[in-house]
């Protein structure tokens, strides 16, 4: 007699929750998916249909020398739900994958609905469920009353509710002839890359700042705008600018303990990078929390001496978000470690963006479904998007954890330095990752593959 095997529970019909529960659905694992809409919805969402788009209907480049492409092709390989639904509601958009917002929504609500395995429960979960294999993947907008489990289950430190982070550059972009590296009155190693400033250099930049414009808030951000402005210990760069024209200079971007090799002389300002990961191929912008939009990031931080050229892996966000402090509660398979047939998904989880959310969603259904039939999770090579993102939620970076985009930053680097700059070295990145995740679905035990008449390689458990 085969043994029945006991429902999977999914909480959120958003992008995460929906590849989760197809990831389940497909290798033969019942699903319960709890959706509180359309009986409550979030203030970002306004349709009944699941993974909404709230923001843009931009799923970013398609193309393999950008990380967000090659996570595109890795999820078409493991067989992903959301990339079906995109790849079949497309709409002009050049390099980049767009889609028809209510099209995508639909191909998905239906597939999910129909789908014999999976029964969709109309109700809102607001306690952190206890019993069996589940999956939370409630979104960035979790309920309070869910929120406020979470933080009882893991402890007060355990989620934030707030994303302010300051931007992240490619370290193999800035200008290493002007950036020097330094610690403050030489204290320790040298950690920090400094991008010296002269007089004229920063009253232009000053003047930048203060005539920048700022993004636009969603309007379930406008509540919280007060607490982004004026709260200290994140008070975006711009809004210290109107301040005074030296409050920067004594906050950021002071200059005291610092030498510039090329005049031998303390710049009259500096802005220091510090270093987003062990492997030191990521930088961040030190004290430079913004919410500044994306185009005028580039414009007036592309103004620091040493970043004219700087390729910028993550742009500074100030928005509400409900994100775990993955790293401390979080495995490589985003299943917790206080207990590990609990999972997380999605945004909540510290992955950025619509189809890192998928991606996450897709691990952890995998994942769960090899636990619903007694085979041990196995992690994703770190050397694919996927398994970049499943490590970085779990061992998070050098300073306080903040969610990231797909970028070839996470991702482990090549063991040899590529010809032909910034694009060869991605391709070749891009070509490391799909040989190593075909071997990976080729070969692991507990993921069986299977070859599609083109040769593709896709995944199931």
């Amino acid at each position: 007699m085969i043994k029945e095997i006991p429902p999977v529970m999914v909480v959120g019909a958003g992008l995460a929750g929906c590849e989760a529960a197809f990831q389940l659905a497909s290798r033969d694992i019942p699903v319960l998916l709890y959706e509180m809409k359309p009986c409550k919805k979030t203030p970002a969402h306004t349709s009944e249909l699941f993974a909404e788009l709230v923001c843009s209907n931009s799923l970013r480049s398609a193309q393999l020398t950008n990380a967000s492409g090659l996570l595109k092709e890795e999820l078409r390989k493991c067989r992903s739900l959301i990339m079906e639904a995109a790849d079949a509601t497309t709409v002009p958009a050049g390099a980049a994958l767009a889609v028809d917002r209510e099209m995508f929504s639909s191909y998905i609500t239906e597939k999910i609905r129909s789908h014999p395995l999976i029964t969709v429960i109309s109700e809102e979960i607001t306690d952190v469920p206890q019993d069996g294999i589940r999956i939370i993947a409630s979104g960035p907008l979790t309920s309070e009353t869910l929120a406020d489990s979470i933080v009882r289950y893991f402890g007060k430190n355990g989620l934030s509710f707030f994303d302010a982070a300051a931007p992240i550059v490619d370290a193999q972009s800035i200008d290493l002839s002007i950036a020097f590296a330094q610690s403050r009155y030489d204290k320790g190693d040298a950690d920090y890359l400094n991008c010296p400033m002269d007089k004229e250099q920063y009253l232009a930049f000053y003047d930048a700042l203060l005539h920048a414009e700022t993004a636009q808030l969603h309007r379930f951000d406008s509540e919280s705008q007060k607490d982004l402005t004026v709260f200290e210990g994140c008070m975006p760069i711009e809004v210290m600018a109107t301040r005074g024209i030296d409050t920067m200079r004594y906050g950021p971007m002071k200059p005291v303990g610092l030498t510039d090799p090329r005049t031998g002389k303390e710049p009259y300002a500096c802005v220091q990078l510090r270093t987003e990961n062990k492997e030191k191929t990521m930088f961040n912008l030190v004290g430079f929390q913004t919410h500044l939009k994306i185009g005028e990031q580039k414009r007036v931080f592309s103004m620091i001496p040493g970043l004219e050229n700087a390729e910028f892996l993550r742009y500074g966000v100030m928005h509400r978000n409900t994100y775990l402090n993955s790293p401390e509660l979080l495995t490589d398979t985003y299943a917790t470690k206080k207990d590990p047939l609990l999972f997380f998904a999605g945004q909540m989880t510290g992955v950025e963006g619509y189809i890192e959310s998928a991606g996450s969603g897709l691990v952890a259904g995998v994942n769960a479904a090899a636990l619903a039939v007694g085979i041990a999770p196995k992690k994703f090579p770190e050397t694919t998007v996927l398994g970049a993102m499943a490590k970085y939620v779990s061992v998070g970076s050098c300073g306080k954890f903040q969610p990231m985009n797909a970028n070839f930053g996470i991702i482990k680097p090549l063991d040899k330095k590529i010809k032909g700059g910034k694009s060869a070295r991605n391709q070749a990145l891009s070509e490391r990752a799909l040989r190593d995740l075909n071997a990976f679905l080729s070969a692991d035990s507990s993921i069986s593959a299977e070859t599609e008449d083109d040769g593709e390689t896709t995944v199931s458990v």
